[in-house]
């Protein structure tokens, strides 16, 4: 009966271990900024004259992360416009599957045409495991990585409360078989006048890091709302041959009211 007893007790606490060694904790957002049914349209100008656009729509899936975790579908469509397809055509389009619940990616698409240049990437994150499959092979990285899609949406649910001029907020995102740490820069709050209006916004610049494209802080610059949608209103990035902008044109779905004057 001692034995029995010894035997039974050394196995429940060999699948207690089991089943604490193989329980994945996950990162979880504390706030939400965006929900199903959201959809942003933006005009991208160069100049006084409309280049592009691009459409952000946030919608459901039947698609399961690891454990059956529902997901989100989001998906961001850029392309030109006009005469600008004469010369430089681009049809664009980023795909994320993300977690409802910590805004982390479990699939990414990226089918890109920029003018003739084509690339094509389907991401399997595999979060419970701490690895990326580009359909070759397996990446290490660190659990609640983002990709170039969701990048956008976890950062919405970030603590901007708190937030003093000057405060860095830092996250890494796997693009291009890469682990990149992404860093941007708290400005300040300003009001911002676009086309549909003045927003009351909250003003950010990327830290810079060498050897990138942009070199100075204030190459990119970016307006988002200061409500609990947070959503981009304007963004402006200097280019050797002037400044492209991308301002909101459209908005739908969203969590809350806008912080529209």
């Amino acid at each position: 009966m001692k034995k029995f007893l010894y035997l039974s007790a050394l196995a429940g606490i060999a699948m207690a271990a089991m089943t604490s060694s193989t329980t994945v904790k996950y990162p979880a957002v504390k706030s939400k900024s965006f929900k199903t049914g959201e959809k942003l349209r933006y005009r991208v100008t160069y100049g006084f004259v409309d280049a592009g656009e691009a459409v952000l729509t946030v919608k459901e899936t039947t698609k399961k992360g690891a454990g059956n975790r529902p997901l989100y579908q989001v998906k961001g469509e850029g392309r030109t416009l006009g005469g600008f397809n004469m010369f430089f055509k681009v049809e664009d389009v980023y795909e994320s599957y993300i977690d409802k619940s910590g805004a982390f990616p479990w699939y990414f698409v990226r089918r890109v045409d920029e003018g003739g240049f084509i690339k094509n990437q389907d991401y399997t994150f595999k979060q419970d495991k701490q690895l990326v499959n580009n359909g070759k092979k397996d990446f290490k990285v660190p659990i609640g990585i983002q990709d170039m899609m969701s990048s956008f949406y976890y950062a919405r649910t970030l603590d901007f409360g708190n937030m003093k001029p000057g405060d860095v907020t830092e996250f890494k995102c796997f693009m291009d078989d890469e682990i990149y740490p992404l860093k941007v820069k708290f400005v300040g709050k300003e009001e911002i006048k676009i086309r549909k209006g003045t927003f009351s916004c909250l003003k950010f610049v990327p830290v810079v890091q060498s050897g990138r494209y942009f070199e100075k802080e204030d190459d990119v610059e970016f307006w988002v709302t200061d409500d609990k949608n947070r959503i981009p209103v304007l963004v402006k990035a200097k280019i050797p041959v002037g400044t492209i902008k991308m301002h909101l044109v459209e908005w739908e779905g969203l969590v809350g009211e806008v912080a529209k004057k």
